[in-house]
């Protein structure tokens, strides 16, 4: 990623993405690939068994599609650190708002920093996940 954008990046600037409809077949791509095969993600019987109402998403699924949020922004290199709180489950239909707000703009040994405060919120305007990010430029 360019210099540019930390030379220009301040306090409250936002970049944001909605992923559409999560579905049963999202929770089951990412079991495939990340090894969950926890089956109440999956198995609806297993799920009201537990006393759900239905299966629900990965925690580590939402936090991976969040983790794009700096690292679309600024570039993946350019991420110093990435952290998350989960705060509530994902549902299949749900929408979700993944978002990046700068909170903080600072230099440290000469290198400008920015400070992210992360959120994906769902279309039902729970707070799915918190987290936070710190990025520098990448050749920092």
């Amino acid at each position: 990623m360019s210099s540019d954008l930390f030379a220009s990046i301040k306090e409250g600037d936002e970049y944001a993405f909605t992923k559409k409809d999560f579905t049963r077949t999202d929770f089951a791509r990412y079991a495939g690939g990340g090894g969950d095969f926890n089956p109440i993600h999956h198995d609806q019987t297993f799920a009201e068994k537990a006393g759900l109402p239905t299966v629900f998403g990965m925690g580590m699924l939402t936090a991976g599609i969040l983790s794009r949020v700096p690292a679309e922004w600024f570039g993946p290199t350019s991420v110093k650190s990435f952290g998350i709180r989960f705060k509530t489950r994902l549902w299949p239909g749900d929408d979700v708002e993944f978002k990046g707000i700068v909170k903080k703009v600072y230099e440290e040994d000469g290198v400008t920093h920015a400070d992210l405060d992360l959120t994906a919120i769902t279309g039902k305007g729970e707070v799915l996940i918190q987290g936070f990010s710190t990025v520098r430029p990448w050749s920092a």
